[in-house]
């Protein structure tokens, strides 16, 4: 019976070790990148035919001077101002974490409290201290498409 209890013991410590090794690397700055991080956003003007993407969202959906978090594709789409469309990676340059929401002109990240402009997705307030990085949207018929 000796012999269960101490295995039963070391099982566990080394699945704890283990998720502790795991949730460690997470918060290292080990940082994940948003989707298409390397390109440009696309804009109202923007109407390049066949983007092939995903549709996010109609022109509509999205409100003057705010915007709204696709989760599932970790973006975020704003309107700065009355027709022109900006996309970022919702996944926050602090630590990882993805924004949840826009308010008073600012994505905000519910973790840390980061906030960045819905302007061009720069750092307004930290702990972040770099810019969300651009996604690429299509704009074609007041249709949002990613790529």
């Amino acid at each position: 019976m000796a012999d269960i209890t101490r295995r039963r013991t070391v099982l566990v410590a080394g699945a704890a070790a283990l998720a502790s090794s795991a949730l460690t690397g997470c918060s290292s700055g080990e940082e994940r990148k948003g989707p298409d991080a390397s390109t440009g956003s696309g804009t109202g003007g923007d109407t390049s035919p066949g983007g092939g993407g995903v549709e996010l969202a109609t022109v509509a959906d999205i409100p003057v001077g705010g915007g709204k978090v696709f989760k599932d594709a970790e973006i975020v789409v704003t309107q700065p101002t009355a027709g022109e469309f900006k996309a970022f990676s919702a996944v926050c340059t602090h630590q990882g974490c993805t924004v949840s929401s826009i308010s008073d002109g600012n994505i905000v990240c519910p973790c840390h409290q980061s906030l960045f402009k819905v302007s061009d997705g720069s750092v307004a307030g930290g702990p972040a201290t770099r810019s969300l990085p651009l996604a690429k949207i299509t704009v074609v018929d007041g249709k949002i498409t990613l790529g």
